[in-house]
Parts: C-alpha cells; sequence; structure tokens
C-alpha cells in the first residue's frame, strides 16, 4: 500500500502569464508567477487489488475489468502513463470536499500530481517534483486537452513560498519567493482566507482567458513584473507593498476574462476594504471559490466581523509539496 500526500495552493501574483500562449512569445523570455502551497492536501491510497480489475474510489465507485472503462479522466490517464493497467486499487480523499470543484485551490492539478506520484512509488520508481508537474500538464492539458496555464502542477508538486518562471523554450525554473523565514511568517499572519460560499466551473473562464492572451498582452506583462517587485519588496521587509499589488493586480485580473468577479464577489471585496483589507484576490479563475486578503493584524477583528457571513479559513504554508507518507 502507498499514500501520496499533496497540497492544494495558493496563487498570489502572476496567473494567466503560465498559458504556453502567453510565455512562449513573452518579451521577457518567460512567464512568472508566485504561489504558496497550502496544507491542505489531497490524499491518494494506491494497492494491489486481489483480483486483474480497477477499482477507483472517490465521490463515486468505480469496478471495471479494464482501464479504457474507468470513468475519472485524471486516474485512468495517470494510470495509462504508468503502464498500470490491471489489478489495482485507487482511492483518492482530500481536506476539501471532493464535490467542491472550482474552489479555486489547485485540486484537480493536487489530484494529478498525487496519483501519480503515488503510482510512479507503487511501481518503486522515484520521481522528482518537477517531472511529477511534468507529467500532469501532460495529462491535463495534452491528453484530456483541458485550457489551463501549468502554474498548479509545479506549486503543489513543489509546496513551499516560490517563484516560478515558465521560460519561453519549456523550461520552469523554480526559486523561493521569500527567503527570509521571519517575513515568511509575518506574511502569513497577514493573509485571511474566506470561502465565498461559491463554486465556478473555471473552464470557461479559463478557455476565455486563452483566448484573449494576445488582445490582454501587456496587461500580462504587468502582472509578470508584479512578481519580481514583489519579491524584491518581501526581502526588503516591505510586506504592505503585498496588500497594495494584490488589489492592484486584482483589478486587472477582472479585465482578462468575464466572469472572473461578479456583483456578489465584488460586494464581499468592499466589505473586506471597507473594514481593513488592503488587498486581495479570488483564487484560481475567479467566479466563485475563495477570497484570499492581505490584513494589518490590527484589523483583522473587523474585518472578521465584516465578513461574518463568509467562512474563514485558517491555514498555514506546506513547504513539502507532494510526498509519499506511507509505503508497506
Amino acid at each position: 500500500m502507498i499514500i501520496s500526500k499533496t497540497p492544494l495552493r495558493a496563487s498570489l501574483f502572476g496567473g494567466g502569464s503560465d498559458f504556453e500562449t502567453y510565455f512562449s512569445t513573452s518579451r521577457f523570455g518567460y512567464g512568472s508567477v508566485l504561489s504558496a502551497g497550502l496544507d491542505m492536501h489531497v490524499y491518494i491510497t494506491v494497492n494491489k487489488k486481489f483480483d486483474d480489475k480497477i477499482r477507483v474510489v472517490y465521490n463515486g465507485n468505480e469496478n471495471v475489468d479494464s482501464l479504457d472503462e474507468v470513468k475519472h479522466n485524471i486516474i485512468r490517464e495517470a494510470l495509462r502513463l504508468v503502464g498500470i493497467e490491471k489489478g489495482i486499487e485507487v482511492i483518492y480523499m482530500a481536506d476539501l470536499p471532493m464535490s467542491s470543484a472550482g474552489v479555486g485551490l489547485a485540486s484537480s492539478s493536487a489530484l494529478a500530481v498525487g496519483v501519480l506520484n503515488a503510482l510512479h512509488a507503487y511501481k518503486g520508481e522515484f520521481v522528482t517534483p518537477s517531472q511529477l508537474a511534468k507529467e500532469a500538464c501532460y495529462i491535463e492539458i495534452d491528453r484530456l486537452g483541458q485550457m489551463i496555464g501549468i502554474q498548479d502542477q509545479y506549486a503543489v508538486a513543489h509546496g513551499g513560498f516560490n517563484r516560478y518562471r515558465f521560460m519561453s523554450d519549456g523550461s520552469v525554473s523554480v526559486t523561493p519567493g521569500i527567503i527570509n523565514h521571519q517575513i515568511r511568517q509575518l506574511l502569513t499572519q497577514k493573509l485571511m482566507l474566506f470561502y465565498t460560499g461559491n463554486t465556478r466551473d473555471s473552464r470557461k473562464i479559463l478557455s476565455e482567458q486563452s483566448a484573449a492572451i494576445e488582445e490582454k498582452r501587456k496587461r500580462l506583462d504587468d502582472l509578470v513584473m508584479t512578481v519580481d517587485r514583489v519579491c524584491a519588496n518581501l526581502s526588503n521587509g516591505d510586506l504592505d507593498f503585498v496588500g497594495m499589488e494584490l488589489d492592484r493586480t486584482w483589478n486587472i485580473k477582472k479585465q482578462l476574462a468575464g466572469g472572473i468577479s461578479n456583483h456578489d464577489i465584488d460586494s464581499m471585496y468592499k466589505c473586506a476594504r471597507d473594514n481593513g483589507a488592503m488587498g486581495g484576490k479570488i483564487l484560481g479563475a475567479g467566479g466563485g471559490g475563495f477570497m484570499l486578503l492581505y490584513v494589518p493584524e490590527n484589523k483583522q477583528e473587523s474585518v472578521r466581523k465584516g465578513l461574518k457571513d463568509f467562512k474563514e479559513v485558517d491555514f498555514s504554508v506546506d513547504y513539502q509539496g507532494s510526498r509519499i507518507i506511507f509505503a508497506d
């Protein structure tokens, strides 16, 4: 039996520049994002089955005779990629309800990375985080045709508080976004996470965003430059710069595609700002899910009261990334 544990993620800056349409022809030679792994996880259990069937358990329960019969598309393609076609059981659990698709925390990519990690370990193979991310991108984008970027797969595979650069030649560099441990802790203390109460199908938003990249290229250039500015200011101890840039770039992001925000999200964000939040954003594609806010400690209780109708989620940063936590 093998069990993998893979973090979800919060993308702070640069989202949209991780689409190949953008970074392959970027004037900088890359796209760039700043992301943090979260201590909310996807768990995958893999075990040898007594017979030759394939059993897959999530919010559904499949027990089939052949790989082609597996309905869960990510798990099916992960089994195909690693070369397992029979006699296996795969169980998927998560810290968030598995039916909560579209919450903006990269749960689909965490599933893809986590199941690949577990299946490789089942076969006795060690795979690096970057290789796991690359394989997950292949499954989600090339095999399943999803119109998404590639930041999520790398963020959940590596964990930590990292700056990712997606180079025009297809390579990806991973460097710490914040080196100083105390600054990382102070920043985390100023971030608050609230659930909007709504989920959304991100595919329509992401498809529109992908199709409009050429039209929005200057805005994406701005988001790329913001990543470097934020990292530089954090190194100098200017944490409030994060709050100001979250507010500024959230207004840019809302212009990248329809549906990223709506009346309810705008009202929620205004309430947070009125009560002391310096900035924030909807995580992921937008339209619902989780709202991340930068709030000075002396204003957090006021924001908490203002957003009392929304569930607050405590979190910390997961610095380990996807890993195997049990092997027997």
